[in-house]
C-alpha cells in the first residue's frame, strides 16, 4: 500500500527543489541556441558571411543534436542524470562561447554543429529525469514549470541580448563576440554547481524522509509496470511503432514554426522599427515570450485537471499557425508583436502539453529511447525551417514568403494530433488502473 499524502509531499520537495534549478538550465540551453538570431545583423556585418550561410549554420545545430541525441539519453539512464546534464552544459558553454572565432562560414559551421553535439541529450534527459520524479497525473504541470525556461529565457534574454550588443570594443571583443562569450561562460558554471546540486533518483535524495522516498519510487514504479504491460519497446524497436512515429512528426512540425520566431524575427521586427535590435527592440521582443510564460502555467494546468492534452494542443498550435502567417504579413510592430504572442503562446507553449502524450506512453529503455528519437529527429525541424524560409524567400523574391510556407508546414501537427486519437487514450487508462 503507497502512502499517497506521503509521495505527494515528495513531489512538493521535489518541485520546490529541483524545478527552479532545471529551468535555469534551460533558460541558458535556450538562449545558447537562439542567440545567433538577436547577433544576426551585427555578425553578417562583421564576417559578410550571406543570408544562406547564415541559415545553413543556424540550422546545422540541429544535425549535431540530433545524431547524438539517443546515444546521450541512454548513456544518462546509465550513469545518472546529475553527473550527466552537467557535463552537457559545461561542455555547451564552452563551446557557445567559442562562437568569438567564428570569422568565416566554415568556423561559424563547425561552432554551430559542435554546439549541437555538446547539447544533444540535455531537453529529452530532462523529459526522462522528470519521469523518475513526478507521476503522470502530475507531469504535464512540472514539464511545463521546466519548460517556463524557454519564454523565460527570451524574456530576459531579449533585453540582456540587446544589451550586450550595445557595447563594443569591451576587453577587446566586438558587440556580438561579447554576447557569445558572457552567454556561453553562464552556461559553463552552471553547469559546474549542477554537479553537486541534482539528484538522480528520489532513493539518493537526501532531503527526502525514507518514507517519501519509499512512497515516491513505489509509485514511480507502479506506473513503469503499467506501462509496460501495455506495450514494451527495444531501444530501436521505438521506431516501429506508429505512434512514436507520429510523435516525432507533431514534434518535427511544431519546430518548423517555432524556427522564424527564433532566427527571423528579431531581426525582422529591429527592420520594422528601424533600429536594428538594441534595447528597445530586446524589451518587446520579450513580450511574445512573456505571454507564452503565462500560456505554459496556465494550459498545462489545465490540461492536467482535465485529462484532455491532445485537444488543448490541438487548439493552441492552430492559433499559433495562423498567428504565424500574420507575423509574415505586416512590417506593422505593433500588429507583428501582438501576433507574435499568439504565435509563441501557441507553438512554443503547447509542447509541455504535447510532452504528456509520449511520456505516458512510453516506459522503461523505450522512455529513454523514445524520447530522444522524439526530440533528435523532431530537431531537424529547426534545422530545415531557416533552409526552407532562404530557399522560399530567394524563390520568389519576396522576403514574407516563407513565413507563409512554414506557417502551412507548422499546421500539419495539428493534422497527426487529429489522427492520433485511435488508442492515445487507453495507456492513460491502463497507467491509472495500475495507480489507483
Amino acid at each position: 500500500m503507497i502512502n499517497s499524502a506521503a509521495a505527494d509531499s515528495a513531489v512538493k520537495k521535489a518541485t520546490w527543489r529541483l524545478l527552479p534549478f532545471l529551468g535555469l538550465m534551460l533558460v541558458l540551453n535556450f538562449l545558447d541556441r537562439a542567440n545567433v538570431g538577436f547577433a544576426k545583423n551585427a555578425f553578417q556585418a562583421d564576417t559578410g558571411i550571406s543570408d544562406a550561410a547564415y541559415a545553413f549554420g543556424a540550422g546545422i545545430l540541429y544535425i549535431g543534436y540530433a545524431a547524438f541525441e539517443v546515444p546521450s539519453n541512454l548513456i544518462l539512464q546509465r550513469v545518472g542524470a546529475r553527473f550527466w546534464l552537467g557535463r552537457i552544459m559545461i561542455t555547451w558553454g564552452i563551446v557557445s562561447a567559442c562562437m568569438v572565432f567564428a570569422h568565416d562560414a566554415m568556423t561559424y559551421y563547425i561552432i554551430r554543429f559542435l554546439l549541437g553535439v555538446c547539447e544533444a541529450g540535455f531537453y529529452p534527459g530532462v523529459l526522462l529525469y522528470l519521469t523518475y520524479w513526478f507521476p503522470a497525473k502530475q507531469r504535464a504541470r512540472a514539464t511545463g514549470l521546466f519548460y517556463l525556461g524557454v519564454p523565460f529565457s527570451l524574456v530576459i534574454g531579449s533585453p540582456l541580448s540587446g544589451w550586450l550588443l550595445t557595447h563594443h570594443n569591451v576587453l577587446g571583443l566586438t558587440n556580438w563576440q561579447w554576447m557569445f562569450a558572457v552567454e556561453g561562460l553562464a552556461a559553463t558554471v552552471v553547469g559546474v554547481v549542477a554537479l553537486f546540486f541534482l539528484t538522480s533518483k528520489p532513493s539518493q535524495a537526501s532531503w527526502l524522509t525514507d518514507e517519501e522516498k519509499h512512497a515516491l519510487t513505489n509509485t514511480i514504479e507502479l506506473e513503469e509496470l503499467g506501462k509496460l504491460d501495455t506495450v514494451r519497446h527495444t531501444a530501436l524497436g521505438v521506431l516501429r511503432d506508429w505512434r512514436v512515429l507520429t510523435f516525432v512528426g507533431i514534434y518535427l512540425f511544431i519546430q518548423i514554426g517555432v524556427g522564424p520566431l527564433t532566427f527571423y524575427f528579431p531581426a525582422r521586427l529591429g527592420a520594422a522599427i528601424g533600429n536594428g535590435v538594441d534595447v528597445s527592440v530586446g524589451l518587446l521582443l520579450a513580450l511574445p515570450w512573456l505571454c507564452a510564460l503565462i500560456a505554459t502555467r496556465f494550459f498545462t494546468v489545465f490540461a492536467d485537471r482535465r485529462d484532455n492534452h491532445r485537444l488543448v494542443c490541438i487548439c493552441m498550435i492552430t492559433s499559433g499557425t495562423i498567428a504565424l502567417g500574420v507575423v509574415g504579413l505586416t512590417m506593422n510592430p505593433v500588429i507583428m508583436v501582438i501576433a507574435a504572442c499568439v504565435a509563441v503562446s501557441g507553438l512554443a507553449a503547447s509542447q509541455p502539453v504535447f510532452w504528456s502524450l509520449p511520456t505516458r506512453y512510453l516506459g522503461g529503455i523505450g522512455a529513454a529511447s523514445g524520447i530522444a528519437f522524439i526530440v533528435a529527429l523532431g530537431n531537424l525541424g529547426s534545422f530545415a525551417s531557416p533552409q526552407i524560409k532562404a530557399y522560399i524567400d530567394n524563390l520568389t523574391g519576396n522576403g514574407d514568403a516563407g513565413f507563409y510556407v512554414l506557417s502551412a508546414l507548422s499546421f500539419l501537427a495539428v493534422i497527426l494530433l487529429i489522427l492520433l486519437r485511435p488508442g492515445a487514450g487507453q495507456l492513460s487508462a491502463a497507467v491509472s488502473k495500475v495507480t489507483k
